[in-house]
């Protein structure tokens, strides 16, 4: 069952040939629900092509492959809790699969494991010193009660991830609502989540606080974002969404090179200097001032 348990992360080794190969085998075929049926199928191999002697008990290898099988699952489910997530059906599905309860190391589920192991060793103890025997296999107790307690713990966080992305939704950022909302957790606190909200405009990094005393929402940067807007299919450049929050209109030299002739804006015609405090004068006689071009988005036609 270790084995069968702790197989799947030898993927972890592909960091060493590279972040292309890490980024490519990390937590996908290894961790995969055929992965897991191969290695509870290769621990249980050896059970198989033993040679048994006359007089040695037969041992089924069904339920080996059951153990394994069960260690191999567990090991998925657990990785699935993290932000990181598991390709589960790899490689038919390249679909990346994260409920995001659990922080990478999750000091909470480390101590009960490490509770779960000593609590059989104070146990013998305390027996040994009083002279009894134990009956059935040692560690059976302490082995049900950290796996009790993590399932209940797993519910817990359910719980307060629900939580953490209610209060992420609820709010608006810079006067704009979440459009998407998202809550990781943190290995040293339960109520405290890190929380990533995108709005129309920004994505901002924010604090969260879950429980019945929780301090407001703390916002820790913000990052505008490329593109307020998708840009049209017909239109690769959307003046409209673009230049909306400016009133200032720059058109760049090629689209006024596309626009019809007829619709281009002609030059401004020179005039002679003149001497200070002199007026200019036109053909017709009349002070001309010079005016700034103006460019309206209704004179930019489509551009294809």
């Amino acid at each position: 069952m270790l084995i069968a348990g702790t197989i799947a992360d030898i993927d972890s080794l592909s960091k060493f040939a590279g972040p292309s190969a890490f980024l490519t085998f990390h937590r996908t075929y290894a961790h995969s629900l055929l992965a897991a049926l191969f290695f509870s199928l290769l621990v249980t191999l050896p059970v198989l092509l033993h040679r048994r002697e006359p007089t040695e008990k037969q041992t089924s290898p069904l339920p080996i492959f059951l153990a394994a099988l069960a260690a191999s699952v567990l090991h998925l489910l657990m990785d699935l809790c993290q932000s990181t997530g598991v390709e589960l059906f790899s490689p038919f599905s390249a679909r990346r699969f994260a409920l995001d309860w659990l922080p990478h190391l999750d000091l909470w589920i480390l101590g009960i494991l490490l509770a779960g192991i000593l609590f059989p060793a104070l146990s013998r103890l305390v027996t040994e010193e009083i002279g009894a025997k134990s009956k059935g296999p040692r560690g059976k107790v302490g082995a049900s009660l950290a796996l009790s307690t993590v399932m209940l713990y797993l519910v817990l966080r359910f719980v307060l991830h629900g939580n953490a992305l209610a209060t992420l939704e609820s709010h608006t950022y810079r006067g704009e609502s979440p459009r998407k909302a998202a809550a990781f957790a943190e290995s040293g606190s339960l109520f405290r989540w890190h929380g990533i909200v995108e709005t129309e405009s920004a994505l901002h990094d924010v604090q969260v606080e879950v429980g019945p005393a929780a301090p407001p929402l703390l916002v820790a940067s913000s990052r505008s974002r490329a593109s307020p807007r998708p840009l049209s299919r017909r239109h690769p450049m959307d003046f409209t969404s673009s230049c909306a929050a400016s009133p200032t209109l720059v058109t760049s030299a090629p689209v006024y090179a596309s626009m019809p002739s007829s619709k281009r804006i002609p030059p401004a015609k020179s005039s002679p200097k003149s001497s200070p405090g002199i007026p200019s004068h036109d053909r017709s006689g009349s002070d001309s001032q010079p005016k700034a071009a103006q460019i309206t988005l209704e004179s930019i036609p489509p551009v294809l």
